[in-house]
This record gives C-alpha cells, sequence and structure tokens, in this order.
C-alpha cells in the first residue's frame, strides 16, 4: 500500500472510491487487489475479467457516480481522505481492515493522535449522562479529543460537553443521513466548533442495523482506549469494547449498581480486566504509555510481500480444500494456510475470489468465515 503523506492525485482518488465502492470490495479485497494489480486503476482494469472467470455479476460504480460523489462531499464542505495521505487519521491507519477512504467534515485543527472514545446506553440514567459529561470535559481539559457515535444517551452528553475542546462524530450512514434526526443540529454544532464528522459510508447511504458494528470498530479504532460508561449486558457499547481490544487499545468500564441492567455491561467488563475508573484521571494516567503503532496491525501477517503471485488461477480441487476448511465460525487465515497446505499467495487469491463473490466475510481482518 501507499506510505503515509502521499496525497492522492484526482485521477487516484476516483479509481480509490469506485474500487472500494464496488459491490463485495470490502477493506481487504482492495488492499489485495492493490498490491496484486500495483495500483488501484490497475486493479479496476482487471477486475471485469476476474468477475467474468468466476461468473459473478459485481457492480463497479462508474467514473461518472464516483466523480458525482467526490463533488457532493465537497458541496457538504467534507472531503474523502485515502490511507496514504497525511491528514487521515493516524490511529485507523493501525486497525486491522482500516477502511482504505474515509470521508471527513471538519476537524482540521484536531489532534487525532490524542483522542479517547466515550461510549454507552441510549436510554441512559441522568447519573451516567451527567458522568459522561464530567468525563468528558476533563479529558478535553488535559488536551484529549472524544471520539463517539452520536447515539442518544451518553454519546450525546459526551459531544455536547467536549464541544468547545473538540470531539469527533462517527456516522453509520453517508455524511447527508446522519442519524437519529434529533442530533443532525448537534453534529453541525460538532463541525463549527472545530470538531469533526467521519464516515466509511458513501454519499446518501441510509444506516442499516448492521451498519452499526462496523462504525463501532471506527469509533474504537480511532481512539487510544475506549470508556463504557453504562452498557446492558447484549449491547452495541460492548462490541465497541470487544473491537478496542482487538485494536490492542485500552478499555475503562465505570462500575454501576448490579441492581441497574444498564450497569452488567461494565461491570462485566471489569470483570474481565477491563480498567475500572472513577474519574478522567484514572484514564489520562494509563494512556500516557500508550502506543497503538506497537500492536500494528496494518497488514496481515500472511501477506505475500515481496513473494511472487502464482500466475496460474488456483485449481477447482485447491478452491473445495479451502472453502471445506471454513465455515460459519471466523478462523484465523493461518489456521485455513496450514490445514489446507496450499501456498500463502494462492490463499489469498482464492480468499479474494470467494469475497468477489460474496461468500466469506472479514472480522478484525485476520479471521475469515462464510457467509450464512
Amino acid at each position: 500500500m501507499a506510505h503515509d503523506g502521499i496525497v492522492l492525485t484526482p485521477s487516484e482518488r476516483t479509481a480509490w472510491l469506485r474500487l472500494i465502492r464496488t459491490d463485495n470490495v470490502g477493506p481487504q479485497t482492495f488492499r489485495q487487489m492493490v498490491r496484486r494489480e500495483g495500483s488501484a486503476e490497475a486493479a479496476l482494469a482487471a477486475l471485469p475479467g476476474l468477475l467474468k472467470r468466476l461468473g459473478t455479476a459485481a457492480r463497479i460504480p462508474s467514473m461518472a457516480e464516483a466523480e458525482d460523489e467526490i463533488a457532493g462531499t465537497e458541496r457538504l464542505g467534507a472531503r474523502l481522505v485515502g490511507s496514504s495521505e497525511p491528514d487521515y487519521p493516524p490511529l485507523l491507519r493501525h486497525i486491522a481492515g482500516a477502511p482504505p477512504l474515509v470521508t471527513i467534515a471538519g476537524g482540521y485543527e484536531l489532534d487525532w493522535q490524542r483522542s479517547v472514545a466515550i461510549v454507552g446506553a441510549r436510554n441512559a440514567s441522568t447519573a451516567g449522562q451527567k458522568f459522561a459529561q464530567m468525563l468528558a470535559v476533563d479529558l478535553g481539559a488535559a488536551g484529549y479529543c472524544v471520539v463517539s457515535g452520536l447515539a442518544r444517551g451518553i454519546d450525546t452528553a459526551a459531544h455536547k460537553a467536549a464541544l468547545r475542546t473538540g470531539t469527533v462524530a462517527v456516522l453509520a450512514g453517508g455524511l447527508n443521513h446522519i442519524y437519529p434526526d434529533e442530533n443532525i443540529g448537534l453534529a453541525h454544532q460538532i463541525v463549527e466548533n472545530g470538531g469533526a464528522l467521519l464516515t466509511e459510508m458513501p454519499l446518501g447511504w441510509a444506516p442499516r442495523a448492521r451498519d452499526f458494528p462496523r462504525r463501532n470498530r471506527l469509533v474504537s479504532g480511532l481512539s487510544l482506549g475506549t470508556v463504557v460508561v453504562e452498557a446492558a449486558k447484549r449491547s452495541g457499547s460492548l462490541i465497541t469494547a470487544r473491537l478496542a481490544l482487538e485494536q490492542n487499545r485500552e478499555v475503562f468500564a465505570v462500575p454501576g449498581s448490579p441492581l441497574d441492567p444498564r450497569a452488567e455491561g461494565g461491570n462485566a467488563l471489569i470483570q474481565q480486566g477491563a480498567k475500572l475508573i472513577t474519574g478522567a484521571a484514572d484514564i489520562i494516567e494509563t494512556l500516557r504509555e500508550a502506543d497503538p503503532s506497537r500492536g500494528s496491525l496494518l497488514e496481515p501477517d500472511w501477506s505475500t510481500e515481496g513473494e511472487p503471485l502464482d500466475s496460474a488461477p488456483p485449481s477447482n480441487d485447491e478452491r473445495t480444500r479451502l472453502i471445506e476448511a471454513l465455515s460459519l465460525t471466523p478462523i484465523p487465515v493461518d489456521d485455513v494456510i496450514k490445514s489446507t497446505g496450499i501456498a500463502i499467495s494462492r490463499v489469498q487469491t482464492l480468499l479474494l475470489e470467494l469475497d468477489l463473490e460474496g461468500r466469506v466475510e472479514w472480522s478484525s481482518g485476520q479471521l475469515v468465515a462464510l457467509r450464512p
């Protein structure tokens, strides 16, 4: 992949956008194709032939559609930023499956290197919201940017309290589909006060239920640590905490009464080893040592950097063996390589093909599963 600090030319940006907006091309497949073909332009040129050989029809957006999205984004005062570019959020680069392109509105003066996520229940208690506000104010005063998901409850309280010091709202839909409606005004305030809105979704995309966990990996990925203020046992906040752990980030939880179902999630996290906090000082103390690059997941460790790619397509036998090695339960690609005995570069090609056919899905970069 391109290295930090390389600004995309207009034609490269259009090619990146067309490739990542192609059906079934996620961050993993985007990276594999660019590495394999040498550039997004070359990957786009190779894609129709590959799809034809696979007998699958994935829609590739036209040049005009990509240019329309770029122009529409600019009309909203926002920009599409590639992962190779200097203003791509640096902490996000270190997560597996980092989005190749993100849309950002505002945030020019933010310190993206020092940010903390505050997440929690949508139906938060008054005490929970007050505590989230206290944390946000104190973290902001200490120079930290507050990241959250613009949801009702804890997210809203954290964003509002951090307006003056800087906050980032990560959206589950396109930039012109802010959810929930009652936070559209807050979204505008965030940008007007120097904060940012960020999304990986296309312009015009209305968020669906499955887009929220995707958004949560960006909330944790943009942050040195994630604080869970109030969360039920099965909640989006706990997904964010789990993703933060997978990304080698710190997880903090606020303890609550065992009688309050909204405290169940946070208390369970503390039992599992999350740091119990009673104020921002506990977070600041821990984050002094935080360095996400130490656990960098920039590229899967099974990547074939420098290994010659087989020009012959994998055989049907290899394809069958690979599919038999997969199940609905996500497993590390390393295990697939070991159990099948197929060469790494051919496993890559097969997974790329299965991904384009919409037959596999990735979680946290290294794990792959068959789609139900």
